[in-house]
């Protein structure tokens, strides 16, 4: 069996990149797949306060210089939906919608992607005043009503980099409690046209020519919003995996101290694997190990 490359890596964000990074300068012949942009979740965040190095910057500034630092490697990067991974003794194979791949290893980046609420209209309301990225459409809402749902890091900075395009913006909290650092909080609570409702969810998305009008809250309050960004928390992406039988908890994949899963040569790192923090910078060293090992198995 001729191998295509010693490694994939599917899922370009910060984990999968250093992963490639780490191999490629490694002389490892690697491929970098993903079905969006290079960077991932970092293209739809605001703003970055605590990553080394940087004071303060953009996600999609900094999904641009890691993909810079890519292109200078050199790293083989292409378009994949990746929709199988096949384990065999001595190679593994990865099927998107227009190839197979044949790897001798392959790392796991997919990360996380945005839960839903799971209410009627939600699904045929995205792109049409419901989204779960506000630098990615909070332009379209320019002096406008909108709504932000969550209570954790995610809701409260989007919500300021809404409330410096919108009009108003309305932070539906379910909890009593905001559970983000206590520097946004108090941003959030100085800026005059952000508003606070406290526990309490939204229970209906109301539209009007098949884009979204108004909000109903706890089955009784009507809102009038022309935009509603959802931010309730992420889950694992790991739709692809259903026929590998790798270990999973609570659909995490589980990995050991070298980011090795549950079968042979295969990796897994960033947000998809079961661990206690959730950050940038776990991310980039869950995929400098995995590189690191991957290489070190290597035939």
């Amino acid at each position: 069996m001729k191998l295509n490359f010693d490694c994939v890596i599917i899922g370009a964000g910060i984990a999968g990149i250093t992963a490639a990074i780490y191999l490629k300068r490694s002389n490892v012949n690697v491929l970098l797949l993903d079905k969006g942009a290079p960077g991932g979740q970092l293209n739809g965040i605001s703003k970055i306060d605590n990553y080394p190095g940087f004071s303060s910057i953009s996600g999609p500034d900094l999904a641009s210089s890691l993909f810079e630092q890519m292109n200078n490697l050199n790293i083989e990067y292409r378009y994949g939906n990746v929709i199988d991974v096949e384990n065999n003794e001595d190679y593994k194979v990865v099927t998107t919608e227009i190839e197979r791949i044949y790897t001798q290893a392959v790392i796991i980046a997919t990360g996380r992607q945005p839960k839903k609420l799971g209410i009627k209209k939600e699904d045929e309301l995205v792109s049409r005043g419901i989204s779960y990225c506000a630098l990615c459409d909070g332009m379209f809402f320019k002096d406008k009503i909108v709504a932000t749902i969550g209570s954790e890091h995610g809701a409260l900075t989007e919500a300021l980099y809404l409330a410096d395009i919108c009009k108003e913006v309305i932070m539906i909290n379910p909890k009593d409690v905001f559970a983000g650092e206590e520097d946004l909080i108090n941003k959030i609570n100085n800026k005059p046209n952000i508003r606070i409702i406290y526990n309490s969810q939204v229970t209906q998305f109301n539209s009007k020519n098949d884009v979204l009008d108004s909000i109903v809250i706890n089955d009784k309050d009507k809102i009038e919003v022309s935009g509603v960004f959802i931010y309730t928390g992420l889950e694992p992406t790991n739709d692809f995996l259903k026929k590998l039988p790798i270990k999973l908890e609570k659909q995490y994949i589980v990995v050991d101290d070298k980011m090795k899963t549950s079968i042979d040569n295969i990796y897994a790192c960033g947000d998809i694997v079961k661990k206690s923090v959730y950050q940038l910078t776990t991310a980039v060293s869950d995929g400098a190990i995995a590189a690191v090992n991957v290489k070190k198995n290597l035939k």
